[in-house]
């Protein structure tokens, strides 16, 4: 009897595992990782020009570069210290005059994307090579939110702005002007993430930005 019991827990076992056995196959059959070395976005699907991936896989061994938070630049010397008008780049807008349409929040992103590609080529790498980016907004002197659609225009210009299907450049407008070629041509789209808060460490700055990238395989 007790050999009999022994052989019906057996078979009760195998059952169980054969009752999972499509679970089991399920495993084997999930989608592999990036191959080593490489980085692949997740875009979202049924969009000629997404603005960010959905997500982003790493392949192992990977070489990344991190940048610590940057912010724009006080160029405008013509503008109080500290003010928000003393981070707009003047090599971008001469003498700190903004284009009509050009909000204080878009143009403080673009110093700081500039700062953010200059960055970069210091560590060999470029706007092309980034694949992941957190964003940090202040509101602009008495405005009750921060400006994310300011933000997007100056992303715009280094960002996500080719078309996936034509590989051709998007026009992205600066302020209310009319759409033209972006700064810089890129069709990198990192995953990313843009918050409001309170302050940003630097007086008279709406804007910080940090990103990874990953080096090119060689």
């Amino acid at each position: 009897m007790k050999r009999r019991s022994l052989i019906a827990g057996v078979a009760v076992v195998a059952l169980s595992f054969g009752g999972g056995a499509t679970t089991a196959a399920g495993w084997w059959d999930k989608p592999k990782p990036p191959k080593p070395g490489t980085v692949v976005p997740a875009l979202p699907a049924g969009q000629a020009n997404p603005m960010i991936a959905s997500g982003v896989g790493i392949g192992a061994n990977t070489p990344v570069y991190k940048t610590s938070g940057i912010g724009p630049s006080a160029l405008n010397t013509g503008a109080p210290a500290g003010s928000e008008a003393a981070y707009i780049d003047t090599a971008v807008f001469p003498g700190g005059t903004l284009p009509a349409g050009v909000t204080i929040t878009e143009a403080q992103g673009i110093n700081a994307l500039r700062r953010i590609g200059e960055n970069l080529a210091a560590a060999g790498l470029s706007y092309a090579d980034v694949y992941t980016m957190r964003v940090f907004l202040q509101n602009p002197a008495g405005a009750t939110v921060a400006d994310f659609a300011g933000w997007n225009r100056a992303y715009r210009q280094y960002f996500a702005n080719t078309d996936l299907t034509t590989g051709a450049y998007v026009p992205v407008p600066l302020g209310t002007a009319a759409p033209a070629k972006p700064f810089v041509v890129n069709k990198s789209r990192p995953s990313r993430f843009a918050l409001e808060i309170e302050n940003l460490p630097v007086g008279g700055w709406l804007v910080e930005v940090e990103v990874d990238a990953a080096y090119p395989k060689r």
